[in-house]
């Protein structure tokens, strides 16, 4: 199977796929952090390229519903007009990456606000968790399906309770110091949810 993981600079879902067998592809404006097949520049530079699935991470900053905020009262240096212009580039980028000609699709999206969900209008959408794969993790994961199931827990664990420091360590990426690699951080697949991507859907 030829496949696209499209807005990956890790190489994780790439290198899931590529180990069991796939022609896989990551593509970025960023340079890869794992050496491997990576386009680096515009996805839509190589969207036609023949690929039988497209799995995308497409950037949510303007999207999220955590971040509605910034669209009433923007962020010093900003103003409220710059704010409305990257939530519609956030909106069309997202739907230009839907509409490309490939049978199977999922894109990552995250909790949308409700200017989002106007703009995008999303279909089907199944939440997972890295915990449902065998990560302590705690990070609620939203996938857009397009000809594709839904993904089934693998290795499905048994979350802490709220509170004790066990559930802290499992939020970790919400409680990541700010710093120049915070998004990086928050923004990186967890190996499990990948390998389950590859199994399922290669």
């Amino acid at each position: 199977m030829k496949v696209l993981i499209a807005c990956e600079y890790s190489g994780r879902v790439r290198d899931a796929f590529i180990a069991k067998g796939h022609d896989a592809i990551s593509c970025d404006l960023l340079p890869t952090d794992s050496p491997g097949p990576h386009y680096q520049g515009d996805v839509f530079d190589i969207v036609d390229d023949g690929f039988d699935l497209m799995i995308a991470h497409p950037p949510c900053t303007r999207l999220t519903n955590s971040g509605v905020r910034w669209l009433h009262k923007p962020p010093k240096g900003k103003t409220l007009e710059q704010m409305w212009d990257d939530l519609e580039e956030g909106a069309n980028f997202y739907k230009k990456l839907r509409d490309v000609n490939i049978e199977k699709k999922a894109i990552e999206n995250p909790i949308m606000h409700k200017y989002a969900r106007e703009r995008i209008k999303i279909g089907f959408r199944q939440v997972v968790q890295p915990w449902w794969f065998g990560e302590e993790a705690f990070k609620a994961t939203g996938l857009e399906l397009i000809g594709l199931p839904e993904l089934t827990p693998t290795n499905k664990l048994d979350p802490p309770d709220k509170g004790t420091d066990e559930y802290k360590k499992w939020s970790s990426i919400h409680r990541a110091s700010p710093g120049p690699d915070r998004w990086k951080i928050r923004s990186t697949t967890y190996q499990g949810i990948a390998d389950a991507f590859a199994a399922q859907w290669g």
